[in-house]
Parts: C-alpha cells; structure tokens; sequence
C-alpha cells in the first residue's frame, strides 16, 4: 500500500467531458458523491482520468510483467472473485498453489522430503516473501539462545547497501538491525568477505541478491556460502543464507543452470522469488520456498477452521485473490522450461542490443554487467551540461519511461540510468529507444552549456565565497536529489 496525500479543496469538484451525455451535474473530487450516476458515466470518467497515466509497455522501470496471453487474461477474469484464502471452498487452486510450489523448489534443486512434497507459499510478492523468511530466521535465532541462555533482543541481517527496499522495511517492522556492506564505484554488489566479517552471533542471516535491483548483477551466492561456512566452523555459529532471487530466480535456472546459488549451497536455507517478475505473471504474486521443515518454526503457522476444515496459514495478509496463483500455474503448464529457457534467452539478447547500442553514441558508461538479469544501467561519460536525471525527463516526451538515481553508500556520487528488458520489449523497440536517446542527447549538446568555467563558486554557510570543482558540485547535486528522494524507492517487487 502506498500512502499519499492528495493536494486540493476537498469541495472540488471534476467537471467530465463526454459524461456530460449521461450527467450534468459536476462530481466532487475528494468526497463520496450524494446519488449515483449512470454505469456508462462511471466508466467514461475513470477511463479518461486514466488517460495520463503513462503506457506499461514502454514503462523500462518496472521489472514487473505488463503482458500476458489473451487466454491467460481470461482465467484471471475468471477467477477475479475467488478469495484465494477459503481453501476448503476452492480446493483446486490451493492444489494449483501446491504444484507451484513444488515446480519452483525443483527449479531450485530443493531436496524435498520423502513424500515429494517441498515447504513454501504463494505471497503477493517478494516483499511479503522476504518478512516470512525473515521472521522464521529470527524466531530460530530467537529459540537458539533461549536455549543456550543468552541474550535475544538484538538480532541482525548482514546485506549489501544495494538491497531493495523491502528489506529496510522488514528490519524497521520487525526490530532488526541491518548491517549493510557499503558499494563502491565500479563495484555495486555486496562484497562477500565484507559481508562475512560483518556477521556476528546475533546475526541471523546473511541476505544474498540474485539480481540487483540497481544493475541487475547477481552476487556471488557460491563464495558467500564457502566464506561463512569457514567462519562458521572456526566460531561454532551456524549463521545461514537467504538469496533473495525476486528477480534472478526465474532467469538463472534457464540461462545459467551450471551457476551455484540456490539449495545446493548447504547454507541457502530459504529463497523468495518474484512470479509477477520474470515468473511472467501479472503484479500481486511471489514465492518464498524452504529447504526444508526444520527451517520454518511451527509456531508460526497458524491453524483455522472458521472457514470449513483445519487449514495451516503463513502470511502476513489473509484475504487475497486467487487469479495471480493461477495465472502462474498456467505460465508453468503454458512454456514449460524450453518456453521460459526461450523467453529470458531472448530477454537476454535485446539487452545486449541495446547495451552495444548505448555504447556506440560515445556518450555513456556501461555499469551493469553480462551476468545477470536482462538489466541495462548506464552513466553519462560526462555530466558537466546536463545530467543523467535530465535525459530520463527528455524521454517521457516519447512516451518512455526510464528512471535516474544514485547509487547507494558509498557510492552516492554516481548516478545512473536503467533500462529493465521484459518479454514485451522487442528488438525493433531497443533501437527505437537508442534512436530517441540519440535525438535527447543531441538536443542537450545544441544547447549553450550550462557552466562554462571549471570551477563553481559557491557561498559556503558562513558568508565566505569558496571554490569547488565541477566533480564536487555534481556531487552535491547528486546528494540533493538523494534527499528530496527515497534512497530504495525505485526498486519493485
């Protein structure tokens, strides 16, 4: 849920063009109306504020899926009054859950118990998924020094400053620290020594990123789990891994299926993932899966029966629909591996065209790299005229939406744009997009420079006149943009 504040006099009112041939009378624009209207008039009026919002298909921020299947769309209308929490009233897609569950443990080489059944859930994203996991780490954590008489109120995670948002989130929530390894320039993952030397007894897990939100890099999941399992042994703690593959794990098991990162490294004791990214499926589900039984402390399984029979739950919501859970089941049935293995193959392929494209304008430095999820992220090889946030305003008038920001700590100065390569981005529209960069850019060099001398004087708090290079001011203008914006806000799950 998003929290906003709407500007305006809470008895304006919105004045509607073609619903004027249903209504005359104006609607109040921050209050219930008195009577009702006609259901043509209700449509025309929400169809035409919609109007300005942008188009998701050319939306090159978003990792979530923006297209699917006509027959897909189909089931999900189908399905769109189904409370996906009343599992005795809808049995089957609970059991459409279930396989779901078990496809995704099996792509993650989950060693599933005897009956061949593997633990996870369905969530509405990976957000929902990552405060399960992390609840069940700090409860464990919690029981063990009970047990051993120490004490528990202080636990920690161990991540990388580039960890997505929701991870802040959940140690805020739930009163965990975050530990966080600091970026560098050139180096915009968690550093897996750093990270290992960061953890502590009450370290309850350490949180690996398949798939950084900033570059789409993948960490090194296989050094992190030989590096803590090393410290491990020299200090008698027994700290576990977390790969939060929101939006690797569905990309690494079809394009890098040799890569080690998932339950065949002993330390990964659980994984969450994103259906609603390169899972393919519409916003509103996610995936979290456990190695095991012992990783997931009863007690914080709930059993009810007010709704027809005994039935476990673990979520942090109740109610929720079912037309995401089944859509997913339908992507799995749908492609199969040598359609997903296809898919992200082809994702793979458009990002390296644009990546070469980019490159070739001479005015950009490419940031991501070849190893990982279709992300293309990029600075400008200079910033003196115009900078990187200016390019991604000039874009929109294209119709494209493709998002600036600076890199976390210690890397604020850096700034960036990224471009998130979906199944609905086609080649033909990656060298549009280079076209239309060219043309920005082109009109940005037209135009006289925005500062003509080296150095920058600026008026220091105390009076005093003092001198800063242009390095240094950009600088500043990159910590000003961090102030006045969330510092994870661009991420999505």
């Amino acid at each position: 849920m998003v929290l906003s504040k709407t500007a305006g006099d809470a008895d304006e009112n919105l004045r509607c063009t073609f619903a004027s041939r249903y209504a005359c009378s104006s609607l109040p624009r921050l209050k219930i109306p008195e009577g009702s209207m006609p259901k043509e008039a209700a449509y025309q009026i929400v169809k035409d504020e919609l109007m300005l919002d942008g188009n998701p298909r050319l939306n090159l921020a978003s990792f979530v899926t923006t297209w699917m299947e006509p027959e897909c769309d189909q089931l999900i209308m189908a399905a769109i009054n189904k409370n996906y929490v009343d599992m005795d009233e809808y049995p089957v897609t609970t059991e459409l859950q279930n396989r779901c569950v078990n496809i995704i443990a099996h792509l993650f080489h989950a060693p599933v118990g005897d009956d061949g059944t593997a633990l996870g859930v369905g969530t509405v994203g990976s957000s929902e998924a990552i405060m399960l996991a992390g609840l069940a780490f700090k409860r464990k954590w919690q029981a063990k020094m009970k047990l051993m008489g120490k004490p528990f109120t202080n636990p920690n995670i161990v991540t990388g400053a580039n960890v997505q948002v929701c991870w802040e989130k959940f140690g805020r929530y739930f009163d965990v620290e975050l530990k966080e390894v600091k970026l560098r320039e050139g180096y915009y993952t968690m550093d897996a020594g750093e990270a290992v030397e960061l953890v502590d007894e009450n370290t309850i897990c350490v949180a690996a990123i398949l798939g950084s939100t900033l570059t789409g890099e993948f960490e090194d999941v296989k050094l992190l789990n030989e590096l803590l399992t090393k410290k491990n042994e020299e200090t008698g703690w027994d700290t576990p891994i977390h790969v939060d593959a929101a939006s690797g794990g569905f990309v690494a098991p079809f394009v890098y299926p040799d890569l080690e990162w998932d339950f065949r490294l002993p330390l990964v004791k659980s994984i969450n993932v994103s259906g609603h990214k390169y899972g393919l499926v519409y916003a509103g589900v996610g995936w979290v899966v456990w190695r095991s039984h012992h990783d997931l402390p009863d007690d914080l399984v709930f059993h009810i029966n007010y709704l027809g029979s005994d039935q476990p739950t673990f979520t942090l919501n109740f109610s929720k629909g079912s037309s995401q859970i089944i859509a997913q089941y339908y992507q799995f049935i749908r492609l199969g591996f040598e359609g997903y293995k296809s898919i992200m193959e082809n994702c793979m392929q458009n990002a390296k065209i644009l990546k070469e494209g980019i490159a070739k304008t001479g005015r950009f430095d490419i940031v991501s790299k070849d190893v990982g999820v279709p992300v293309v992220a990029f600075s400008l090889k200079d910033s003196t005229n115009y900078t990187v946030f200016q390019i991604s305003e000039s874009l929109r008038r294209f119709g494209w939406i493709v998002p600036a920001y600076t890199m976390p700590p210690n890397a604020e100065h850096v700034a960036v744009l990224r471009i998130v390569v979906r199944e609905d981005f086609s080649h033909t529209l990656a060298e549009r997009l280079i076209s239309d960069m060219e043309k920005v850019v082109k009109e940005f060099d037209a135009m006289p420079p925005r500062a003509a001398v080296k150095e920058a004087h600026v008026t220091a708090d105390d009076g005093k006149r003092s001198e800063k290079s242009v390095l240094e001011v950009q600088r500043d203008v990159f910590s000003y943009w961090r102030r006045i914006s969330d510092k994870k806000s661009s991420g999505v799950c």
